[in-house]
């Protein structure tokens, strides 16, 4: 049997794909490799979002090169966001490279591992297909991430997603809320919907089929079996109260959101064209707040953007400390080729950008740091993904609101748990398993969350 190993770059979204890749080549016949030297197809799916995903792609495909020098029948194959970035210009730069494709040209990855290597080299520049619609190679049998859509329609200055993933395109609603019942007969009990803007969802369909986000949350809401359903990731500008209030109304929504502010700066904010100013996120958040009173917010920020002043900076500062994130996402920006925002003047200082980075994840991590503690004393209910990475003793799982927990207990992975929080660093929570129905002791905090 022949065998494939598979490297993951990048976004929630590149994983799932993963997952499919993964899935394709196994219903081709080809077992997965525990090590690059073991395989005969070397699989990288690649991100280009910000420069250091690149540098590290180009890494590991040096060691791909090195493998492939000592071995010329293997097969070195690149897909996802760099790939379509570069197209035939890839096989350029890395001749030793037998097969691109883009990422809406995931199947011809398997075309051409069918056909036994008479496919076209590379396949780029065209939406064909989700890869949602390819049977998958799940990490996790109770857990499973679901397509609802592939591209984006925004123009944020910075981004060149829309360049490599193209306009967005909407699965039909009938075909995930059919994944969704499968996943569900098979034993899943959480599921992501993934978009790059899941929140748009639905508006380039046929009047005849069309359906908001909101309404597919209900719909997945009401299939028996789905215990958790998340949504990553939403964009501020489209994120309106049917949503909201589906979030609220449907007992399987988590009380999460991710919710990308950017930068605090409405000067900053309109040059990266993400359509809203300070005072309209800050009035988004108090609406999620006021209808999911418990709801944790997680964000994406950006420091050292183009035009960048301390001012801007600290602006995003005292947005930071005002909405008090649960959790965030800190990058320094980094040109992308054919981006509006990498042609514009008055780039910030590589020293300026280090520094102020510092400074921001010091505030994200403190306000993390206290928003874990207040946690303290609760019951939450966690479902278990298993033993912890660092002590095989422990467990490991996620509350409702995303938080991962680690626990003393006996449980399996997949099951669902009640533990009582008795610790809380910046990242994660500590505590221990109890029996279901426990109340809240002497003095512990109201209003846990208990299943």
């Amino acid at each position: 049997m022949k065998r494939y190993h598979l490297t993951t770059f990048g976004c929630q979204m590149n994983a799932h794909d993963s997952e499919r890749i993964k899935g394709m080549l196994e219903e081709l016949g080809l077992g997965e490799a525990t090590t690059q030297d073991d395989a005969d197809v070397l699989v990288f799916n690649t991100c280009t979002i910000r420069e250091k995903p690149d540098q590290k792609f180009a890494a590991h495909l040096a060691q791909a090169a090195a493998l492939k020098a000592r071995d010329p029948l293997k097969v070195i194959a690149v897909g996802g966001c760099y790939a379509e970035a570069q197209k035939e210009r890839l096989f350029e730069l890395y001749p030793y490279v037998d097969v691109a494709f883009g990422p809406g040209s995931i199947p011809h990855l398997g075309d051409w591992v069918g056909a036994g290597g008479h496919a076209p080299r590379g396949r780029f520049g065209e939406w064909e297909s989700f890869a949602g619609d390819l049977p998958a190679h799940r990490e996790r049998g109770f857990q499973a991430w679901v397509q609802v859509s592939m591209g984006c329609n925004s123009t944020c200055s910075y981004c060149i997603v829309p360049a490599v993933r193209g306009r967005e395109q909407s699965r039909r609603p009938g075909d995930i809320v059919a994944e969704v019942a499968t996943l569900a007969r098979d034993g899943v009990r959480e599921i992501t919907l993934l978009g790059q803007n899941v929140n748009s969802y639905g508006r380039d369909l046929l009047p005849a089929v069309r359906t908001e986000f909101g309404e597919l949350l209900r719909a997945c809401d009401a299939i028996d079996g789905i215990e958790r359903i998340r949504f990553t990731s939403p964009h501020p500008k489209d994120f309106r109260s049917p949503v909201i209030e589906a979030m609220a109304e449907c007992a399987a929504v988590c009380e999460h959101a991710h919710l990308p502010l950017q930068s605090g700066s409405s000067r900053l904010l309109k040059l990266m064209r993400r359509t809203y100013t300070q005072e309209r996120y800050l009035a988004l958040v108090a609406e999620l707040r006021g209808a999911i009173p418990d709801l944790a917010l997680g964000t994406d920020i950006i420091v050292g953007f183009p035009g960048e002043t301390e001012d801007d900076f600290r602006e995003t500062l005292d947005v930071i400390e005002e909405v008090r994130f649960d959790s965030a996402f800190t990058f320094v920006y980094s040109p992308r080729q054919g981006t509006d925002a990498a042609a514009m003047p008055d780039q910030v200082p590589a020293a300026v950008k280090s520094e102020r980075i510092e400074r921001v994840i010091a505030v994200v991590q403190r306000i993390a740091r206290e928003r874990n503690q207040e946690r303290v004393g609760r019951i939450e209910q966690v479902l278990v993904e298993g033993p912890s990475r660092t002590d095989e003793s422990v467990l490991r799982g996620r509350t409702r609101r995303n938080t991962t927990v680690n626990f003393t207990g006996a449980a399996a992975a997949g099951d669902l748990v009640d533990v009582r929080i008795e610790g809380a660093s910046s990242t994660t929570l500590r505590g221990a398993q109890v029996a279901p129905g426990t109340t809240l002791g002497a003095g512990a905090v109201a209003g846990a969350v208990t299943a």
